[in-house]
């Protein structure tokens, strides 16, 4: 999760997110190569006194500064443009968990189960136990299997909220009457926080997002209990 004084993005729990990642710092970089340049140029000409007149008139240079930004943006928009495909794109997946956003809570259903489905109230600031997160624990987690391909389906009740785990990469609009869907796949056992990132109302900021990645034998004993209180 994140903390404080924080400049770059939260650890990566997902194969998407670390290319994500990867393309920042991509893109960085370039930017870097291409601010260094600029000012060097500015320096260059603010502190010489001497002009070369091929300079001023020549169409090689109009060629290069054409071309060469040309040449950037193609560097930029192919990974963009696969990583842009990769998040779009969901192969069987394992596990399709529907997510309904209300004022101002969230609720679960696993819709391969025939009765598996909670809601997820985030936990008063008094009720918090040594070791929770104000404003982030939930008192029903979201639990998901480890490297299982899951596939998320997005929607809402009441008005348009957001639901977003940035250490997954994910991030999908929930739009009252319409279903949104998004997959990710978690490389590691953890606990993920992800709060509402839709300006949803006076309580937006206190709909907070927990999902735990556990293994596969875990999941089960967890749906099993779960079904069994049902």
């Amino acid at each position: 999760m994140a903390y404080p004084s924080q400049l770059g993005f939260q650890d990566a729990a997902s194969p998407l997110m670390e290319e994500l990642l990867h393309f920042h710092d991509h893109a960085l970089m370039i930017l870097l190569l291409i601010s260094i340049l600029v000012l060097y140029i500015i320096i260059a000409m603010v502190s010489t006194e001497l002009t070369n007149s091929l300079i001023l008139d020549s169409q090689e240079i109009e060629i290069i500064w054409t071309v060469l930004p040309a040449l950037i943006l193609i560097l930029i928009a192919l990974p963009s443009l696969r990583i842009l495909y990769l998040m779009d794109e969901i192969n069987d997946p394992h596990l399709t968990i529907k997510a309904v956003g209300h004022q101002w809570y969230w609720s679960y259903e696993y819709t391969d189960y025939e009765d598996l489905g909670f809601d997820s109230y985030m936990i008063p600031t008094q009720d918090l136990t040594p070791g929770q997160f104000r404003l982030l624990e939930t008192d029903h987690r979201m639990v998901i299997p480890v490297e299982s391909p899951i596939r998320i389906l997005v929607s809402a009740e009441d008005v348009l909220h957001s639901w977003a785990v940035p250490s997954l990469g994910v991030k999908m609009d929930a739009v009252p009457g319409r279903l949104n869907q998004v997959a990710f796949v978690t490389s590691r056992p953890g606990v993920f926080y992800g709060q509402c990132s839709e300006i949803c109302g006076a309580n937006h900021s206190f709909m907070p997002i927990v999902v735990e990645a556990v293994p596969l034998a875990h999941f089960e004993n967890w749906s099993s209990l779960m079904l069994e209180d049902a």
